[in-house]
């Protein structure tokens, strides 16, 4: 699943135009073509067809793992989920399998959601905040601190990667910069939320920053055939690295599954205490 990087990146191409295809802000809605109708969560496809016509795309952006185009009059958010993408192609290219909806401009140009296993979805609402009033704080705003988090960590005891995984708790980390923020933080996946101390809460705060800025620096991680052009993977510490040695203190990097998601961590870098057993 494309992480807040990946979806940074998404939105700044459809921002400022890639290569020879044009930016997308300024251009109007000519036409709709809905492939697959359950790929709406709201309005109707008849309701959407009709308001989304017409519409000028008047800026592009993110919330959490959202991608959001502000309308002249709504707005277009999409949640590309497992295996989502966003496609700027000519009207004349051929429709790819796996087309679920697409918006002709009125230049010859078109915004295709392609998604084969189909779990993406896309709102036309008035008021995002709608869609977003449950997401947690974004990790590069001013008003996630280092005090914050640590609050937040105090009045939970759940285990530190469900939490930072918690939509709900910060909006845009998942499983790649999750461990990686809790490896260059030396945390235990497993650490309960309210044994973290302030300075560790502090580690943890600058490091999900970093890892996040790095990602976005680097355009994002392809590690798979859904999301393309970023090259983070290539500076993993441990993520999808087990077994290989930890590149601080040569321990074999380790795996497990927590919350049903594969964990990759340091046993020597971060150590799990006692209590939290």
């Amino acid at each position: 699943m494309p992480e807040l990087p990946e979806v940074e990146t998404i939105a700044r191409n459809l921002r400022t135009g890639n290569g020879d295809l044009p930016a997308l802000p300024g251009l109007r809605v000519r036409q709709v073509e809905l492939l697959w109708d359950r790929s709406l969560a709201t309005p109707s496809p008849q309701e959407f067809r009709g308001r989304l016509t017409g519409q000028r795309v008047e800026q592009i952006w993110r919330r959490g793992k959202f991608l959001v185009l502000t309308l002249s009059r709504d707005h277009l958010l999409i949640h590309l989920r497992m295996s989502g993408d966003l496609l700027v192609e000519r009207v004349e290219d051929p429709i790819a399998p796996h087309h679920r909806m697409m918006i002709d401009f009125d230049v010859p140009y078109r915004l295709s959601f392609n998604d084969p296993r189909k779990f993406g979805r896309v709102w036309l609402v008035d008021d995002p905040q709608v869609v977003f009033r449950s997401l947690g704080p974004e990790p590069l705003s001013e008003e996630f601190t280092a005090q914050s988090l640590y609050r937040s960590l105090s009045e939970r005891r759940r285990q530190l990667k469900p939490l930072l995984l918690d939509q709900g708790f910060i909006a845009g980390l998942g499983n790649i910069y999750a461990d990686e923020a809790l490896f260059r933080a030396g945390l235990h996946p497993l650490l309960a939320s309210d044994q973290v101390s302030e300075q560790q809460a502090l580690r943890l705060w600058e490091s999900i920053r970093l890892v996040l800025e790095e990602g976005i620096l680097r355009n994002g991680a392809s590690i798979d055939w859904v999301y393309r052009g970023g090259d983070y993977q290539n500076y993993f510490r441990v993520y999808q690295r087990t077994g290989d040695p930890c590149p601080v203190c040569g321990t074999p990097v380790a795996r497990m599954v927590v919350g049903q998601r594969g964990t990759h961590y340091c046993p020597q870098c971060q150590p799990l205490p006692s209590q939290s057993l």
